[in-house]
């Protein structure tokens, strides 16, 4: 008897172990430096410190329902009502979104750029993969309408989480957005970690999956069933343009591709040539902003069709 409690003890005290780690490893996942984003933006010529800092623009505060606060900048060059609001990816910032931000303030578009829950200047302790960023997502949307009145023309660009995040927030009966586009997001959490532990860790999920996800509901209250934009995309009515590379080997191209079948009504799929992961706008620019001008002049700047 006392040899089987000590087995049983040992055996619980693995799984309390595995169950800790693979938790701390999503919810406090390992940021990019902000120093680093910046760097590299600049030096990749994506980002032009002296024409950004000349750009008309506020930074707000805005309260997350969870107790902290988002940091958002509203960058307002134009005259208009009409928004684009950009939502980052894992491990990034809202510096990051500003080569988005250029490609729609070109196209008479304002913009409002802001960072994740404990990304950037925003508060929040952990990162949950779009679960709590939903709701964040929406009161940066709510604020948004607020502002602008009820003439306000918004559209939402997510890349990669933040495309998870985007539709997750649309897909909870909100669709509080006229367009999105979502660029190379996850269509389901659990396949998506099932994938990288299978690559990355060689582990199999059936294992370890169960495990971080009970640790995940007593620690985060939320199960990594919760993530999953697949199960919520055809609440959206609105148009949606999904952008993958062909090349993504860290989120596969066949997540948007799902997406896209299971999406109802407008929608359009862009699969670029070239570029791993979150890549696609910075190798294939031109083809990039050809397809949103084409997804724009056939679902946003038709008065018609935003009106059906």
């Amino acid at each position: 008897m006392r040899r089987f409690l000590r087995y049983l003890f040992s055996i619980v005290l693995f799984l309390s172990s595995l169950g800790v780690y693979f938790t701390n490893r999503l919810m406090f996942m390992k940021k990019k430096e902000d120093d680093f984003i910046l760097e590299r933006e600049k030096e990749s010529g994506r980002l032009d410190l002296i024409k950004y800092d000349s750009l008309p623009k506020r930074e707000v505060l805005i309260p997350s329902p969870f107790g902290y606060n988002l940091k958002a900048v509203a960058v307002e060059p134009h005259k208009n009502s009409r928004y684009i609001v950009i939502s980052h990816g894992v491990t990034e910032n809202k510096m990051n979104s500003i080569k988005y931000m250029n490609l729609f303030l070109d196209r008479g578009f304002n913009a409002v750029i802001y960072d994740h829950r404990r990304h950037g200047e925003s508060g929040g302790r952990t990162t949950s993969y779009g679960h709590y960023e939903k709701f964040d997502l929406k009161a940066i949307i709510d604020w948004l309408k607020a502002e602008k009145g009820p003439n306000i023309q918004i559209g939402i660009h997510g890349e990669s989480m933040g495309a998870a995040t985007m539709i997750l927030y649309a897909g909870m009966l909100e669709d509080g957005a006229d367009f999105y586009i979502a660029d190379c997001p996850f269509s389901d959490f659990k396949a998506q970690l099932a994938y990288r532990l299978k690559a990355e860790m060689k582990l199999s999920p059936k294992l370890f999956l169960p495990v971080a996800d009970l640790f995940l509901r007593m620690r985060e209250k939320y199960s990594i069933a919760d993530v999953s934009p697949i199960s919520v995309i055809e609440n959206i009515k609105k148009p949606i343009l999904f952008i993958h590379s062909e090349k993504d080997d860290f989120i596969l191209p066949t997540m948007s591709e799902a997406l896209y079948e299971k999406k109802k009504g407008p929608k359009q799929l862009y699969l670029a040539a070239n570029g791993i992961h979150a890549q696609s706008f910075n190798e294939n620019r031109e083809d990039y902003e050809k397809v949103i001008d084409e997804f724009l002049d056939q679902y946003v700047n038709s008065k018609d069709t935003l009106s059906q």
